[in-house]
């Protein structure tokens, strides 16, 4: 059984509104400057409608998905 990308990926939203999808395992740090800014460990940086607490929901999520038998 496939895990759906929705599982397994954390949706965000820049502030222009358009989605992206970010590898959860990619990211290093959540600063709230007002603006949230998610850093990743590649050095790009994205700012996104979701709080901080949003971010790492999201996050949670997906970590408990991946401990999560398929069947």
């Amino acid at each position: 059984m496939k895990r759906d990308v929705g599982e397994t990926m954390v949706k965000l939203s820049r502030i222009n509104g358009a989605e992206v999808t970010v590898n959860a395992e990619l990211i290093e740090t959540i600063e709230a400057t007002p603006d949230t800014i998610v850093s990743l460990t590649t050095g790009k940086k994205l700012i996104v409608v979701e709080s901080v607490d949003q971010v790492i929901e999201k996050v949670m999520t997906y970590r408990r998905a991946l401990a999560t038998p398929l069947c």
